[in-house]
Protein backbone atom coordinates (compact mmCIF):
# COMPACT_ATOMS: atom_id res chain seq x y z
CA UNK A 1 0.00 0.00 0.00
CA UNK A 2 1.19 3.13 -0.81
CA UNK A 3 2.98 5.88 2.00
CA UNK A 4 3.42 2.62 4.58
CA UNK A 5 7.38 2.06 3.89
CA UNK A 6 10.25 3.93 5.85
CA UNK A 7 6.98 5.31 8.08
CA UNK A 8 7.16 4.56 12.07
CA UNK A 9 4.19 3.21 13.91
CA UNK A 10 3.35 2.74 17.27
CA UNK A 11 0.84 -0.56 17.82
CA UNK A 12 -0.76 -1.15 21.43
CA UNK A 13 -0.98 -4.25 22.67
CA UNK A 14 0.95 -5.44 19.58
CA UNK A 15 2.51 -8.26 21.40
CA UNK A 16 -0.23 -10.84 20.51
CA UNK A 17 -3.20 -11.50 19.02
CA UNK A 18 -4.76 -8.80 16.25
CA UNK A 19 -2.06 -6.37 17.54
CA UNK A 20 0.78 -8.64 16.72
CA UNK A 21 -0.67 -9.77 13.00
CA UNK A 22 -0.72 -5.82 12.42
CA UNK A 23 3.21 -5.40 13.64
CA UNK A 24 4.12 -8.38 11.28
CA UNK A 25 2.43 -6.55 8.01
CA UNK A 26 3.27 -2.92 9.25
CA UNK A 27 6.77 -4.79 8.66
CA UNK A 28 6.15 -6.92 5.38
CA UNK A 29 5.55 -3.31 4.61
CA UNK A 30 8.72 -1.41 5.36
CA UNK A 31 7.13 0.41 8.07
CA UNK A 32 9.24 0.43 11.56
CA UNK A 33 6.52 -0.74 14.12
CA UNK A 34 6.89 -0.56 17.98
CA UNK A 35 4.98 -2.38 20.10
CA UNK A 36 3.60 -0.72 23.14
CA UNK A 37 2.53 -3.62 25.48
CA UNK A 38 2.04 -4.44 29.05
CA UNK A 39 3.83 -8.05 27.93
CA UNK A 40 7.37 -8.40 27.02
CA UNK A 41 10.50 -6.39 27.88
CA UNK A 42 9.93 -3.81 28.83
CA UNK A 43 6.61 -3.52 29.59
CA UNK A 44 4.59 -0.58 28.99
CA UNK A 45 1.70 0.54 31.10
CA UNK A 46 -0.90 2.20 28.56
CA UNK A 47 -3.01 3.44 31.34
CA UNK A 48 0.01 5.24 33.24
CA UNK A 49 0.30 8.48 31.29
CA UNK A 50 3.85 9.14 32.29
CA UNK A 51 5.36 5.95 31.11
CA UNK A 52 3.10 6.78 27.96
CA UNK A 53 4.66 9.98 27.52
CA UNK A 54 8.33 9.42 27.74
CA UNK A 55 7.83 5.92 25.19
CA UNK A 56 6.14 8.56 22.82
CA UNK A 57 9.21 11.27 23.15
CA UNK A 58 11.57 7.85 23.09
CA UNK A 59 9.89 6.60 19.75
CA UNK A 60 10.53 9.43 17.56
CA UNK A 61 8.70 11.06 14.95
CA UNK A 62 5.76 9.06 14.84
CA UNK A 63 3.68 9.02 11.51
CA UNK A 64 0.93 5.98 12.30
CA UNK A 65 -0.73 4.90 15.83
CA UNK A 66 -2.72 2.23 16.35
CA UNK A 67 -5.01 1.82 19.40
CA UNK A 68 -5.31 -1.71 19.61
CA UNK A 69 -4.63 -2.27 23.08
CA UNK A 70 -7.78 -3.80 25.23
CA UNK A 71 -9.20 -6.45 27.33
CA UNK A 72 -12.65 -7.98 28.59
CA UNK A 73 -14.42 -10.58 30.75
CA UNK A 74 -18.29 -11.51 30.01
CA UNK A 75 -20.26 -10.92 32.66
CA UNK A 76 -23.57 -9.61 32.73
CA UNK A 77 -23.52 -5.77 34.05
CA UNK A 78 -25.33 -6.52 37.54
CA UNK A 79 -22.54 -8.96 38.55
CA UNK A 80 -19.90 -6.34 37.87
CA UNK A 81 -18.57 -3.52 40.37
CA UNK A 82 -16.43 -0.74 39.97
CA UNK A 83 -12.98 -2.00 40.23
CA UNK A 84 -14.70 -3.85 37.03
CA UNK A 85 -15.15 -0.89 35.67
CA UNK A 86 -12.30 1.23 36.13
CA UNK A 87 -10.30 -1.78 35.05
CA UNK A 88 -12.07 -1.95 32.15
CA UNK A 89 -12.06 1.82 31.01
CA UNK A 90 -8.47 2.12 32.23
CA UNK A 91 -7.72 0.12 29.53
CA UNK A 92 -9.80 0.43 26.66
CA UNK A 93 -10.60 4.22 26.90
CA UNK A 94 -8.24 5.73 29.51
CA UNK A 95 -5.08 4.11 27.09
CA UNK A 96 -5.96 4.85 24.07
CA UNK A 97 -6.75 8.87 25.72
CA UNK A 98 -3.01 8.59 26.98
CA UNK A 99 -1.55 7.87 23.18
CA UNK A 100 -3.65 10.19 21.32
CA UNK A 101 -2.54 12.96 23.73
CA UNK A 102 0.35 12.33 23.52
CA UNK A 103 1.11 11.50 19.57
CA UNK A 104 -1.03 13.74 18.18
CA UNK A 105 1.10 16.82 18.74
CA UNK A 106 3.73 16.01 17.47
CA UNK A 107 1.64 15.20 14.12
CA UNK A 108 -0.27 18.44 13.79
CA UNK A 109 3.21 20.04 14.07
CA UNK A 110 4.99 17.73 11.13
CA UNK A 111 1.62 18.24 9.37
CA UNK A 112 0.07 15.13 9.12
CA UNK A 113 -0.31 12.07 10.34
CA UNK A 114 -2.67 8.53 11.04
CA UNK A 115 -4.44 6.87 13.30
CA UNK A 116 -6.76 3.88 13.12
CA UNK A 117 -8.32 2.86 16.72
CA UNK A 118 -9.96 -0.24 17.26
CA UNK A 119 -13.16 -0.69 18.64
CA UNK A 120 -15.70 -3.35 18.23
CA UNK A 121 -19.07 -3.86 16.69
CA UNK A 122 -19.86 -4.09 20.65
CA UNK A 123 -19.60 0.01 20.72
CA UNK A 124 -21.49 -0.01 17.34
CA UNK A 125 -24.48 -2.31 18.59
CA UNK A 126 -24.03 -3.57 21.92
CA UNK A 127 -23.40 -6.84 23.25
CA UNK A 128 -24.97 -8.89 25.69
CA UNK A 129 -22.62 -9.34 28.86
CA UNK A 130 -20.21 -6.60 27.75
CA UNK A 131 -22.04 -3.24 29.11
CA UNK A 132 -19.07 -1.38 30.27
CA UNK A 133 -16.45 -2.86 27.29
CA UNK A 134 -19.32 -1.51 24.99
CA UNK A 135 -19.47 2.12 26.51
CA UNK A 136 -15.51 2.09 26.15
CA UNK A 137 -15.92 1.25 22.75
CA UNK A 138 -18.44 3.55 21.80
CA UNK A 139 -16.44 6.36 23.80
CA UNK A 140 -13.56 5.43 21.33
CA UNK A 141 -15.96 5.76 18.53
CA UNK A 142 -17.46 8.98 19.67
CA UNK A 143 -13.75 9.89 20.55
CA UNK A 144 -12.07 9.13 16.89
CA UNK A 145 -15.01 11.43 15.07
CA UNK A 146 -14.35 14.41 16.70
CA UNK A 147 -10.80 14.75 16.71
CA UNK A 148 -11.16 13.77 13.26
CA UNK A 149 -13.52 17.00 12.74
CA UNK A 150 -10.57 18.99 14.90
CA UNK A 151 -7.92 17.86 13.02
CA UNK A 152 -8.95 17.83 9.39
CA UNK A 153 -6.80 20.91 8.19
CA UNK A 154 -3.99 19.81 10.16
CA UNK A 155 -3.22 16.80 8.07
CA UNK A 156 -4.28 14.02 10.70
CA UNK A 157 -6.43 11.28 9.88
CA UNK A 158 -8.71 9.52 11.98
CA UNK A 159 -10.75 6.02 11.77
CA UNK A 160 -12.18 3.37 13.83
CA UNK A 161 -12.06 -0.51 12.91
CA UNK A 162 -14.55 -2.74 14.62
CA UNK A 163 -13.83 -5.73 14.63
CA UNK A 164 -16.79 -8.74 14.37
CA UNK A 165 -16.04 -12.24 16.53
CA UNK A 166 -12.86 -12.88 15.66
CA UNK A 167 -9.94 -15.76 17.05
CA UNK A 168 -8.69 -14.43 19.65
CA UNK A 169 -7.31 -15.58 22.84
CA UNK A 170 -9.83 -13.52 24.71
CA UNK A 171 -12.61 -14.99 22.44
CA UNK A 172 -11.34 -18.89 22.90
CA UNK A 173 -11.28 -18.19 26.54
CA UNK A 174 -14.39 -17.11 26.94
CA UNK A 175 -15.79 -19.75 24.95
CA UNK A 176 -13.68 -22.12 26.79
CA UNK A 177 -15.47 -21.26 30.42
CA UNK A 178 -19.15 -21.20 28.95
CA UNK A 179 -18.20 -25.46 28.53
CA UNK A 180 -18.97 -26.05 25.67
CA UNK A 181 -16.76 -24.54 23.28
CA UNK A 182 -17.41 -26.47 20.02
CA UNK A 183 -20.95 -25.86 20.43
CA UNK A 184 -20.38 -22.00 20.70
CA UNK A 185 -17.90 -21.40 17.79
CA UNK A 186 -20.62 -23.52 15.59
CA UNK A 187 -23.20 -21.65 16.53
CA UNK A 188 -21.11 -17.93 16.42
CA UNK A 189 -20.25 -19.36 12.25
CA UNK A 190 -23.53 -19.57 11.51
CA UNK A 191 -24.53 -16.23 12.89
CA UNK A 192 -21.76 -14.53 10.38
CA UNK A 193 -22.95 -14.31 6.65
CA UNK A 194 -19.63 -15.53 5.31
CA UNK A 195 -19.64 -18.59 7.20
CA UNK A 196 -16.51 -18.34 9.02
CA UNK A 197 -14.96 -16.05 12.32
CA UNK A 198 -12.91 -13.33 11.28
CA UNK A 199 -9.00 -14.00 11.83
CA UNK A 200 -6.29 -11.17 12.77
CA UNK A 201 -5.31 -10.81 9.23
CA UNK A 202 -8.70 -9.79 8.20
CA UNK A 203 -8.81 -6.76 11.08
CA UNK A 204 -4.65 -6.17 9.93
CA UNK A 205 -5.73 -5.57 6.46
CA UNK A 206 -8.23 -2.93 7.11
CA UNK A 207 -6.13 -0.93 9.49
CA UNK A 208 -2.88 -1.08 6.67
CA UNK A 209 -5.49 0.48 4.34
CA UNK A 210 -6.35 3.66 6.92
CA UNK A 211 -3.33 3.94 8.21
CA UNK A 212 -1.69 4.07 4.37
CA UNK A 213 -1.93 6.88 1.60
CA UNK A 214 -4.67 5.50 -0.66
CA UNK A 215 -6.94 6.58 3.05
CA UNK A 216 -5.84 10.18 2.94
CA UNK A 217 -9.33 11.18 1.80
CA UNK A 218 -11.12 9.07 4.36
CA UNK A 219 -11.52 10.59 7.99
CA UNK A 220 -14.24 10.00 10.81
CA UNK A 221 -15.47 7.06 9.76
CA UNK A 222 -16.10 3.82 11.27
CA UNK A 223 -15.24 0.19 9.48
CA UNK A 224 -16.97 -2.86 11.01
CA UNK A 225 -15.06 -6.33 10.01
CA UNK A 226 -17.19 -8.74 11.06
CA UNK A 227 -18.06 -10.87 8.04
CA UNK A 228 -21.43 -9.11 7.49
CA UNK A 229 -22.75 -9.75 11.27
CA UNK A 230 -23.54 -6.25 11.40
CA UNK A 231 -24.59 -3.99 8.57
CA UNK A 232 -25.44 -0.33 8.74
CA UNK A 233 -26.17 1.79 5.67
Amino acid sequence: MRGLKGRIAIVTGGAAGIGAEIVRRFQAEGTKAIVFDLKGSPGLDITDYEAVRKAVAAAGPVDILVNNAGWDMFKPFLATDPAFWQKLISINLLGALNLLHCVLPGMVERGGGKVVSIASDAGRVGSSGEAVYSACKGGIIALTKTLARELATKGVRLNTVCPGLTETGMLEQFMQGAGNPDKLREAYRRAVPIGRLGKPEDIAGAVLFLASDDAEFITGQTLSVSGGLTMHG
